[in-house]
């Protein structure tokens, strides 16, 4: 059977739908040559909360200058996503990020 969906109906679901996403990030700290790999379902806020020192004792809280959005992957579950950013973190991992950072 075909579901309608009036117009604010379907806002709706295409909000849970973003709520149901997650990313994969790297940020960059140029003062300090850093790279940080995370995620996320919320990039915007997590960036700003990032580049606000809000996380003190955390790998970002520890090098100030401003922390620059290199790369952003999207996922549909948080298992894929923690996935990922395992082997971003790795060996492997970082030398990819580098080579983005280079070209």
């Amino acid at each position: 059977m075909l579901k309608l969906y009036s117009g604010v109906a379907l806002r709706q679901l295409a909000e849970v739908e973003r709520e149901n996403m997650f990313e994969v990030y790297a940020l960059y700290n140029k003062k300090h040559n850093k790279i940080y790999i995370g995620q996320t379902a919320n990039l915007d806020q997590r960036l700003e909360l990032h580049n606000k020192g809000i996380f003190k004792n955390s790998f970002t809280g520890r090098f100030d200058g401003g922390w620059e959005l290199i790369y952003v992957e999207p996922h549909d579950a948080r298992v894929s996503a923690l996935k990922r950013e395992k082997q971003l973190k790795s060996y492997r991992g970082r030398e990819f990020l580098r080579k983005k950072l280079l070209a």
